[in-house]
């Protein structure tokens, strides 16, 4: 599988584990909320990530995919979730929620591989970590509705299996 910036899937790189994947969304949302906050370039920002920080246990394919893929359809990925918002704008959002909006919705749309749940979870942990109180229960909410668009058949299947 291949990925919209032209990387190769999840499935055909071998040794990822949660634990490095989690790591790679770690880092990626750092990123993302420093490409947001500065307007550095995603090349500049990634070679930064890579010589600042111990890489041995990320998944550096995942951790380039997101940081580059997000950008790409960035448009695409907040008119997904936007709808969402309810009391807010888009506008609003601070620069971390808005970071994890658009990582998990990317997962969504471009990563098939990683289970609806399991993108939701891992941007809500991420959200406790970085975000401002709460925040973890409102992109909870809005990933909630997020993946009904976007993983329909995933969400319905395990919905029935409840």
């Amino acid at each position: 599988m291949t990925t919209p910036s032209g990387q190769a899937g999840a499935s055909a790189q071998k040794g990822h584990t949660a634990a490095t994947r989690r790591m790679a969304r770690h880092y990626a949302m750092q990123a993302l909320y420093q490409w947001h906050m500065t307007g550095n370039s995603l090349n500049s920002i990634e070679a930064e990530f890579r010589t600042d920080n111990d890489m041995s246990k990320v998944d550096v394919e995942y951790f380039h995919d997101i940081l580059h893929g997000v950008p790409e359809h960035l448009s695409e990925l907040d008119a997904v979730y936007e709808p969402f918002l309810v009391d807010r704008s888009l506008a609003e959002l601070d620069a971390i929620t808005r970071a994890l909006l658009r990582l998990a919705t990317y997962e969504f749309k471009f990563r098939i591989d990683v289970p609806y749940k399991v993108v939701i979870n891992e941007a809500v942990a991420l959200a406790k970590k970085f975000g401002a109180e709460d925040s973890h229960k409102f992109i909870n909410g809005v990933l909630d509705k997020a993946a009904v668009v976007l993983r329909a058949l995933e969400v319905n299947a395990e919905r029935k299996s409840r």
